[in-house]
């Protein structure tokens, strides 16, 4: 069964930036609604109201109810796109799709993981998770809340792939079911940088030294003495 939440709205008049920018001003957020044979229904929305919702649901297939003043029954619907501000990420613009009963719709459905592999606990494996939403296609009494996967029995090197879930009567995957959604892992050993690489570095530091207060010296003092040598 769906998840729904409930939000209120308004119809406004005008579109463009001026519209958008008075709207703000006053605290609200402009908002279309759109769908089968449905002309889009431009809309305003409190923003601290529709913000604490879209913070509280998982946006992707919870079916809102929007309550439009004036209007007798509430639109279901789905949200299709919230705009934020680049910088203060704050609303600036939501799409709602409005569904009907018995028309399938496609949404992202989260996929949880339940329990603790045996890879895990019993040989030092690492959880990894490919996947962490589903595309499906579904009537919307149907949508999903979550997938829910037990994976306590995946042993290390072992995978959980999309056609190894069960999913409810009615719940149609659209993506390619061979792809991994899990799997436990050997854990990465980072390497440590070898003793012998310091050894070497101090050793050419040694044999720097060793030419600097040897070899060039001797020659100097021999090509010194040469000279001197020659004068008596």
């Amino acid at each position: 069964m769906a998840n729904t939440a409930t939000l209120p709205a308004e119809k406004r008049e005008g579109t463009g930036k001026g519209v958008a920018r008075k709207l703000r001003a006053a605290g609200r957020v402009p908002a279309v609604l759109y769908g089968r044979e449905l002309d889009p229904v431009h809309l305003s929305l409190d923003v601290k109201e529709a913000e604490q919702l879209f913070y509280s649901i998982s946006v992707d297939n919870t079916i809102v109810e929007l309550k439009v003043e004036g209007e007798r029954k509430p639109y279901e619907t789905l949200i299709r796109e919230i705009q934020v501000h680049p910088l203060r990420q704050t609303l600036t613009h939501v799409d709602f799709l409005r569904i009907q009963a018995g028309v399938t719709v496609d949404v992202n459905v989260p996929i949880h993981l339940i329990g603790i592999p045996e890879g895990v606990k019993n040989s030092g494996g690492v959880l990894e998770q490919v996947i962490h939403d589903l595309a499906v296609r579904c009537i919307p009494s149907k949508i999903p809340q979550s997938i829910d996967i037990d994976v306590t029995h995946l042993e290390i090197n072992k995978s959980i792939h999309i056609y190894d879930i069960e999913f409810g009567e009615g719940v149609e995957v659209t993506i390619e079911q061979k792809r991994t959604i899990c799997s436990v892992a050997i854990p990465k050993v980072i390497e440590e940088p070898e003793e012998e690489e310091e050894e070497l570095l101090e050793g050419e530091e040694v044999e720097g030294e060793v030419a600097e207060d040897g070899a060039p010296a001797a020659e100097g003092a021999d090509e010194s003495g040469d000279s001197k040598g020659g004068e008596g």
